[in-house]
């Protein structure tokens, strides 16, 4: 291509067009042989792989994870919106009502979740905009229960209980899927406490140790059972926790051979108490076994009826003082001042465990919820384990077993 140029210079005198013509030629041969040697510049100008190269640029994506028009979606489940080569512009929840949803998104935009529990026999709108304008809503409704029912947790929040102490749950109405109850259940402790569920009743389970708690012993409980559903229609109302601590070891045994109750804190002897009983050989007689205190009251009327007794039949309906719960059928530590003559020598209440009104009072000072109590040597069988405090009556291996 040089040459050319050379020779078209040395040629004859022409008119300026035709030089300016020749040299322009060779200017575009030059450059075209320039181009030719580029790298890789020859198939920038290919349409067919322009549009290949588009062809490969990801599409935008928006996922939710809950399907339009779902109808049982549990409310326990937070909604997710998750964008993939673009990013979310806008996202807005709200009930029925119009009331927004609280929520939360993630610093690049493109993760997007409800922010609180959605409710029961809902209905939620979910509306979606993504960088590219594009828009997506759908409608879902969350479950509609047939009934929801509550628990009770027992020991109290940040209460301080005795070894023999059993965490209890108590339904407002019987759960069918126990499983499905027990496994919404954490129970957590300091030391690692091996224990076991047993349900006592239709409505009441329990949790308790294999042996009693080490003193100092920190329990966390936690029952979420909101969105749980225990079998035929029934699901939780709402979750509940609880938290307590174990103190010192406290326990008093009960013996009829003697007549007395001896009180201890940490294996060491408080007191000697004379007691007098049920009456032996009868329906009263005071069972034996392992009890723990319940509830204490400085003052209460006990009633024979509320057991089947009535006035007429021998019964009573009577105010004692300090009186301490030892079982769910009424058997308590309490003062009778009017048995102080057969205490520490003969047998003559109901099934209480009678002592003087200054023991009685000590008594309460002394115990705590939870503090075991065992009787033992009456002419009475054993305390069942169903009767709310007597969980310790019931040997590990069918506690283990659990009945759920």
């Amino acid at each position: 291509m040089i040459i050319n140029v050379l020779a078209l210079r040395r040629s004859s005198a022409v008119s300026g067009v035709v030089k300016v013509v020749a040299v322009a030629s060779a200017l575009t041969l030059l450059a075209g042989g320039l181009v030719a040697c580029t790298i890789g510049s020859a198939e920038t100008g290919d349409p067919d792989k322009q549009e290949s190269s588009e062809a490969q640029q990801p599409t935008p994506e928006v996922d939710i994870s809950v399907a339009d028009g779902t109808t049982d979606h549990n409310p326990t489940e937070p909604v997710k919106v998750t964008a993939s080569h673009t990013t979310l512009e806008d996202v807005e929840m709200v009930n029925e009502e119009g009331n927004v949803v609280e929520s939360v998104l993630n610093d690049d935009a493109t993760e997007w979740q409800t922010d609180e529990v959605l409710g029961y026999n809902r209905t939620y709108t979910l509306t979606v905009t993504d960088a590219e304008g594009e828009e997506e809503e759908i409608t879902f409704e969350t479950i509609s229960p047939e009934a929801t029912t509550s628990v009770a947790l027992g020991p109290l929040a940040d209460s301080v209980v005795g070894v023999g102490q059993a965490i209890t749950f108590v339904f407002g109405t019987a759960p069918s899927d126990r499983e499905a109850v027990e496994e919404a259940i954490t129970v957590e402790t300091s030391n690692d406490t091996n224990g076991a569920f047993y349900w006592v009743s239709d409505r009441d389970l329990r949790w308790r140790p294999e042996e009693f708690w080490e003193p100092g012993t920190e329990v966390s409980v936690e029952a979420d059972i909101y969105g749980l559903d225990m079998g035929d229609g029934l699901y939780g109302e709402t979750d509940n926790a609880t938290n307590f601590t174990i103190g010192d070891k406290v326990h008093a045994v009960v013996d009829d051979n003697t007549k007395t109750m001896n009180v201890y804190r940490n294996d060491e002897l408080l007191r000697s108490i004379p007691v007098s009983m049920g009456r032996d050989g009868t329906r009263w007689a005071t069972p034996n076994g392992t009890y723990v205190v319940g509830d204490e009251r400085e003052s209460m009327v006990m009633d024979s009826a509320t057991f089947g007794l009535a006035k007429e039949d021998g019964g009573y309906e009577t105010e004692v003082d300090y009186a301490t719960q030892l079982s769910y059928s009424g058997i308590y530590v309490h003062a009778a001042p009017w048995s102080q003559y057969a205490q520490g020598s003969s047998n003559t209440s109901h099934g209480c465990i009678n002592v003087s009104t200054e023991d009685a009072r000590w008594f309460q000072e002394t115990v705590k919820r939870g503090d075991p109590v065992v009787v033992k040597n009456t002419t009475a069988d054993t305390l069942p384990a169903w009767d709310g405090l007597g969980h310790w009556n019931m040997d590990w291996e069918t506690w283990e077993a659990g009945n759920a």
